[in-house]
């Protein structure tokens, strides 16, 4: 069973900076592309991020290209989101999420994409 547990969410103001952590159990992390996602009240859950397997070329939103930047770190089983010149428009809860990798990083750009699920870490950025 594959669990996913998000850290470092909090409250910050407008142009401040946070970084993400999700630790993932299980011995097959260096075969999983990693995703980030978030959810703002009353939204769908949209893309974020997402990282391959073998960490290289993340691909991004639109809305976070330039500010946000994801990495992994394969021998902590850790993947990391980190997130500068936030604006409230960034206000969501954050997940990450994982799925064995077997193509192109841009075939896993969508919830449905993803077998695994961590549980969440609120971000609010204040004004």
């Amino acid at each position: 069973q594959v669990q996913l547990v998000e850290s470092g969410g909090g409250l910050v103001q407008a142009g401040g900076s946070l970084r993400l952590s999700c630790a993932v159990s299980g011995r097959s992390f260096s075969t999983y592309a990693m995703g980030w996602f978030r959810q703002a009240p009353g939204k769908e859950r949209e893309f974020v991020a997402a990282i391959s397997s073998s960490g290289g070329s993340p691909i991004y939103a639109d809305s976070v290209k330039g500010r946000f930047t994801a990495s992994r770190d394969n021998a902590k089983n850790t993947v990391y989101l980190q997130m500068n010149s936030l604006n409230p428009e960034d206000t969501a809860v954050y997940y990450c999420a994982a799925v064995r990798q077997i193509g192109s990083i841009y075939m896993y750009t969508r919830p449905g994409d993803y077998n695994y699920w961590g549980q969440g870490t609120q971000v609010t950025v204040s004004s």
